[in-house]
Order: structure tokens, then sequence, then C-alpha cells
């Protein structure tokens, strides 16, 4: 019996053991995974990126100042025209009938101030007389010859002779004016005849046609756009529109490149001609338009297409880099006791262009550098100066912390490397 309880007592010390071994081990918990992206030496250009539209320089809409029926056209799409040149008709039938009405008007308008001329003619002729008769009427009252009612008459004729040239005078100033203005009404009409005669006000090329023969147009309220004519498609522009926080950056005269879809291997030059000053805000974001002029020999590029602009702001040649990744990495708070007794501490970079960045060091341990960045492209940042610690092309910088059970990040992720073990611990 005695030997019985010694065999058990054993048996219970090893399993304590045992339990005490297990608990020991899974409470230290597994090594913390690291994911490091190399630091790099090369260029950092700072680009702003936008899209755009190509336009030509000058565009200009031809329409019709009077309503009809086109009844020819002259020109068609990728036509290129002359200035004054012909490029379409309207059917001129009516407005060649209100000329000649017009016309007709005029003279007969004409006719009338002969008319009203003779008239007058008349009336001064009547005038003479009665002033001779009132004469020759006023000598006899006084001599007794004739009596006062006779001279009474004479000299009413006389005064009504008078009032019928004054009429007959102002009916032939009045005749005169009807000629001013069937004259002009002839010039309305043949003015209107002239612009059914539809004529290019530039050169160059035909970019959009919106009729065709026997199609009506109004121009009652405003006039119809029949063509759209780009003025030298050798020069062009494109319209870009760039954020208010990347508008400061940019300056007239900078050089820019842009590619298109219909020419996806084709990089191409401009510069910048333009920063207008007028804002655009669509849902509370302030835009504002730049405009980049080009040269387009050979008319390569066409109006309305979509280019995808270039500008750069800054640049930096042959200086050392880092992800972006890595200046966005903050160790856990266990980490941290490590990193303070280093010096530098994760609140160190209060600057806007300091920052701290950890060096995966020789043990597998968490070293802190503190720098001073550059410029950046959204991709690497230049670091500008070391502030504290060592950094040199080809460490390895941590870029994120792998958890039990995460993923790691996809290896085609620029500066990336394999997850590496450290010495941190999950446990306590």
């Amino acid at each position: 019996m005695k030997h019985l309880k010694s065999k058990w007592t054993v048996i219970i010390t090893l399993l304590s053991a045992i339990v005490l071994l297990a608990a020991f081990t899974f409470g230290r918990g597994a090594p913390t995974q690291y994911v490091t992206a190399k630091v790099e030496q090369g260029d950092v250009r700072n680009v702003v990126q936008a899209t755009g539209t190509i336009n030509a320089v000058t565009t200009v809409q031809v329409g019709s100042q009077v309503s009809g029926t086109i009844s020819k056209l002259f020109a068609d799409f990728n036509s290129p025209v002359k200035k004054n040149q012909i490029i379409a008709e309207i059917d001129p039938s009516l407005f060649q009938g209100a000329v000649l009405q017009a016309k007709a008007d005029l003279e007969d308008a004409r006719a009338n101030v002969a008319a009203a001329q003779a008239n007058l003619e008349k009336a001064k002729a009547s005038v003479t007389q009665t002033r001779a008769d009132y004469a020759r009427t006023v000598e006899l009252t006084r001599e007794g010859v004739m009596s006062q009612q006779q001279l009474d008459l004479s000299q009413a004729n006389h005064d009504s002779a008078l009032a019928a040239g004054s009429a007959a005078e102002a009916t032939r100033e009045q005749a005169k004016a009807q000629v001013a203005q069937k004259a002009a009404a002839l010039q309305v009409a043949q003015t209107n005849l002239s612009n059914t005669i539809i004529r290019s006000p530039i050169d160059g090329v035909v970019t959009n046609r919106t009729v065709d023969v026997g199609q009506t147009v109004a121009a009652s309220l405003q006039a119809p756009n029949l063509f759209n004519i780009a003025q030298d498609l050798g020069k062009m522009q494109v319209g870009v529109s760039t954020d208010e926080s990347d508008v400061g950056q940019i300056k007239v005269g900078q050089i820019v490149t842009f590619t298109v879809d219909a020419f996806p291997n084709d990089t191409f030059r401009g510069k910048v001609a333009q920063i207008r000053m007028n804002p655009a805000t669509v849902q509370n974001v302030v835009t504002y338009d730049s405009v980049v002029a080009f040269d387009n020999p050979g008319n390569k590029l066409f109006p309305g297409m979509t280019a995808y602009v270039s500008i750069p702001v800054a640049a930096a040649s042959n200086v050392v880099k880092v992800p972006n990744a890595a200046l966005r990495f903050s160790p856990s708070s266990s980490q941290d006791q490590k990193t303070h007794r280093s010096g530098v501490s994760p609140g160190s970079a209060s600057k806007p262009d300091a920052a701290v960045l950890w060096k995966l060091g020789a043990d597998s341990g968490l070293q802190p550098v503190q720098v001073k960045t550059g410029i950046t492209d959204h991709t690497y940042t230049e670091i500008a100066q070391v502030l504290s610690g060592t950094l040199n092309p080809g460490d390895l910088l941590i870029t994120a912390t792998l958890n039990s059970g995460s993923k790691p990040p996809s290896p085609s992720a620029p500066g990336m490397s394999s997850p590496r073990m450290g010495t941190g611990r999950t446990g306590p």
C-alpha cells in the first residue's frame, strides 16, 4: 500500500510539471513577424496627376441669322475651309420675294414724293395768286370801289392758301421720310437675302456638321448651330482641372507630359500656358482650370480626346529614398518600451517634415531612426537628413506587423520583402 501511494505521488508531480511547462510555453506566445522594405537610392519626382480634354485653341460655332430650309451644303466633316468660303445655302426664294416687295415699296414712296412736290408747287401758286388778289382788294376798298365784305373774303382766301401751302410742304416731307423708311426696309431685305449664304468666318477644319439638305432651321429665338470650325489643328491645348491643393505648385511655362488612350505608347509634351482664376466647386471640392498648349504636327491628336496629364512640380536626383509605408508604421506599446531606451520615442517626429523610421537590426530588434523628409512621389519619399541613428541604402525598414493568422501583403508592393521573424512577443 505504501509503494502504491508513492507511485501516485510521482505521477501527480509529473503531471503538474507538464501543466506548468505547457502554461509557460503557451504564455510566452509566438514571435512577432514583420514586413520589411529596403532603403533605396535613386530619383524622386513629385508630379501632379490630372485629366483633361484636348481642344483646338479656337473653335467657332457657325450659325444662321435667318430661318429657312437648307438647300445646299458645300462642306462636310473634316473639310478644310478658308475665311469667307461658302459652306451652306438656305433657300433664298422667300427672301428674294421680300427684296422685290421692298423695292416696289421704295419706288411707290418715291412717286409719293413727286406727287407731294407737285401739290406743294400748286399750293405755292395759289398763295401767290391770293396774295395779289388781296392786295388789289385792299386798294379798291380804300377807293370805295369794293366793300369791306369783299376785303374780308379776299383775306380769308389768302390765309387759306397759306395753310394749304404749309400742309403740302408737310406732306412732301412725310413722303420723303417714307422713302427713307422703305430704303431701310429694302436694305434689311437684301441683308436677309445675303444671309442665306453661310460663309466660314475663319480658316480651319470643320469638326462638326449638325444639318442636312432639306432640314429647316429656325432662328427666331437664337441662331441655330450649323457647323463647328476649329482653327489650326496644328496647335492645340488641353484644359486640365486641378485641385486647389495642387494649383499653387503649378507655374506658367512648366513643361508637361501627357498620354492619350488612342496612342498608349506615345508620350506628348506641352507647356502650361495659363492658370485660370475662375474656380469651380463640385461636391465641396474646389478646382481650377489650367491650359496646356502643345504642337500637334500632322493633326495626330483630335479634339475631344482625354489626356492624362503629368505636371512635375519638384524633383530630386540620386537621393536616399524610403517607401511611404515605412513612414506610416508605428510599433506596438510593448515594443515602445525597448525603443524608449534608445533615446527616440514615436512622438519625436513633431515637425511636419520630421518622421521616425523603424529599422530591423541584426538581432531582429527594432531600431528607431529619426529623419527629415523631402519631396514625395506618393510611393517613395526623399530622406533629406538623418537626425538620429543611421540609415543607409539596403537597410531593412519595418512597414507592417503580421499578427497570428494575418495574411502578408502582396510581394508586388514597391520595396516589400517577405515577412521576417522578430524578437517581439505577443504574450506577457
